[in-house]
């Protein structure tokens, strides 16, 4: 049976769209890199001896308090929950591909802080900078790809984040067992400042590849829509396949703008409070099945639990992860979301609940704090199972997680809502509206007082394997009841899925599309308040409503060029992107005008008219 079977009526380059999403993923490496890296960093004998204000472990040597330790890891959660939510006004403002290259500077400067630092303070502030950039891409990455990607292989290409951070933890835990060994400051600052690398080459590639068509319709620019669609499908701008992917998206988008502008509170108002809800539990639920606990803290949890080769565990684990998720990543559209989030969630919670049994029952404590084995033989096996959770997670709740958050959105409110999902990855007190990265903060900050010994801490050790295992069986729960199948569907029509009344997440694989937007006039696609803009029942809705919001809100297309204006000179950016990625026939325009422009409109491209300038706004006139 073969992996992937192209739709007959697909055209366009299959793996160059694969190179390009899977080349963006870069910034889940830089996300993968920094979680692996810090589990190692702070259980290195330097850095704890370095760093150290004079608070001794157990065994009187020179370490950071518990407390330290939770701010430390923690702190990048709490940045990349505020990158996370201000991530829309890059994406709207300066579009996808500069807001990601605007968000690597921003992780750049995080890691000269932490690879200067000889003290908590600046090390900490560093932290939460490369935070900030990390969520910043978190929402990006994603964004981008699922904009860019053809249907039937979107969840190979957003699975490609996820296996760029499980090859980013692998990486350092590679680089993190190479260096912990070393007497002086490269044993902590080597593997931070590689980190350099990766941002570097995800922020200079971002430069020759093009803006989302998405995007471009968003702005009101046709011509850098068609012109971006066409380079990602390697087709001329005039095939009829660019054409009728053109149309299904701009008519889907000015249907969406009939029934009003764009906000936040948007976000939360009926119709749209179904996919927030779904989304944002999605990525709560990601990070309580433990698998951070594991990645943050699993070196200096192997050490306290009695197994000498703690960092050599950490590298396994961490090899683990990246062989489980190749695989799972080839197979998204293939078997579906659904049945692989419900089935690695059983697997993650018999896996979790077995870990929790041997640990508590093969290890003692003396009165003192020390952890004692009773049994070796069950401390191996706990590991095995450990590393059997990994593969259950990589395969499925890891990719899987932003592949269904990146498709759930409307154009008119992807962006803000992308970043709400993913803010929730962060901090607990601010549920409703900030959460992945807010989880992710949490369980950071919370794990130190409920796993270690002494006063003011729960000392569950082993135990807290109990609480994710009780969390996986709620992740199957919910998949049940609020995953949605959306496997082959365009975003358009997993949109129209959602509008569908009546449909339950266990059927939603047998439902199919009604409605295409592609060729409907907008005065023809009329508002119904009481099914709240879905076209089902729309028929009996007053046409007036629907003309008068079409006439103040119709996407403006750019016009052909007017004789008399001198010609506009390419930037030698847009040359170099031509020379890249193919030529493309720019002057086509299939589409006509709406209606006559009352002034000539900037004869730059998307790509073009919205990178970062000093000389600020520029005109939309002659």
């Amino acid at each position: 049976m073969a992996l992937f079977t192209r739709p007959p009526d697909e055209k366009g380059s299959v793996w160059f769209s694969v190179l390009i999403g899977v080349f963006v993923a870069f910034g889940g490496l830089l996300f993968g890199y920094d979680t692996g890296t810090i589990s190692g960093i702070i259980a290195m004998k330097y850095w704890q001896q370095h760093f150290s204000t004079g608070y001794t472990d157990v065994e009187g040597h020179l370490t950071i308090s518990p407390s330290q330790s939770s701010v430390i890891v923690s702190v990048l959660s709490a940045g990349t929950f505020f990158g996370a939510l201000v991530s829309p006004l890059l994406a709207d403002k300066l579009g996808r591909r500069w807001g990601l290259i605007i968000s690597s500077w921003v992780f750049n400067f995080g890691v000269l802080m932490q690879v200067i630092s000889v003290r908590i303070p600046l090390f900490t502030a560093g932290r939460f900078f490369a935070g900030v950039g990390v969520g910043l891409l978190s929402a990006l990455v994603p964004l981008y790809q699922s904009e860019t990607a053809p249907k039937w292989i979107r969840g190979l290409i957003v699975g490609a984040y996820q296996l760029a951070i499980t090859i980013g933890i692998l990486l350092a835990a590679i680089i993190n067992s190479s260096t912990h060994l070393r007497d002086d400051t490269g044993s902590y600052r080597i593997p931070i400042a590689l980190q350099w690398l990766f941002s570097l080459i995800l922020n200079i590639g971002m430069h020759f590849l093009p803006e989302t068509p998405r995007y471009c319709i968003k702005r009101g620019d046709m011509p850098g829509a068609t012109q971006a669609l066409a380079r990602l499908r390697r087709l001329m701008s005039t095939d009829p396949a660019i054409t009728k992917e053109m149309e299904e998206i701009r008519d889907n988008y000015k249907y969406e703008m009939s029934l009003g502008s764009s906000s936040y509170k948007d976000c939360f108002r009926k119709g749209m409070r179904k996919r927030m809800f779904t989304g944002m539990a999605l990525q709560i639920l990601q990070q309580l099945t433990g698998v951070n606990f594991i990645f943050y803290y699993g070196t200096q949890f192997f050490q306290n639990s009695g197994i000498s080769s703690a960092f050599l565990i950490s590298m396994i684990l961490a090899m683990v992860n990246v062989l489980s998720t190749v695989p799972a990543v080839l197979v998204f559209d293939k078997l579906g979301r659904r049945p692989l989030l419900l089935w690695g969630g059983v697997g993650m919670c018999i896996c979790q609940l077995i870990v929790a049994t041997l640990g508590t029952t093969t290890t003692g404590q003396t009165a003192s704090g020390v952890i004692t084995v009773l049994n070796v033989a069950g401390q191996k096996a706990s590991v095995a199972f450990v590393c059997l959770f990994i593969a259950c997670f990589a395969a499925t709740w890891g990719p899987l997680a932003w592949v269904v958050t990146s498709e759930l959105y409307p154009l008119k409110h992807r962006s803000q809502m992308l970043s709400f999902s993913t803010a929730t990855n962060t901090q607990i007190a601010n549920f409703p509206v900030q959460q992945q990265w807010a989880f992710n903060w949490a369980i950071a900050y919370s794990t130190p007082y409920l796993v270690n010994y002494g006063p003011g801490y729960a000392n569950l050790q082993s135990k807290i394997f109990f609480i994710w295992g009780v969390s996986c069986l709620i992740c199957v729960l919910f998949v049940y009841f609020f995953i949605y199948e959306t496997k082959g569907l365009s975003l358009e029509e997993v949109d129209e899925m959602y509008q569908s009344d009546g449909l339950k997440a266990k059927d939603s694989s047998k439902w199919r599309p009604s409605v295409h937007f592609q060729g409907i006039p907008l005065t023809e696609v009329t508002y119904n308040k009481n099914t709240d803009g879905s076209p089902a029942g729309s028929e009996d809705s007053p046409a007036a409503e629907t003309t008068e919001r079409a006439d103040g809100e119709n996407v403006a297309h750019a016009a052909a060029p007017v004789a008399g204006l001198p010609p506009q000179p390419a930037s030698p950016l847009v040359a170099v992107q031509t020379a890249t990625l193919g030529p493309v026939q720019a002057d086509t325009h299939p589409y006509p005008p709406l209606r006559p422009l009352k002034s000539v409109p900037s004869l730059r491209t998307c790509d073009e008219g919205n990178r970062p300038s000093s000389r600020g706004p520029r005109s939309s006139g002659p």
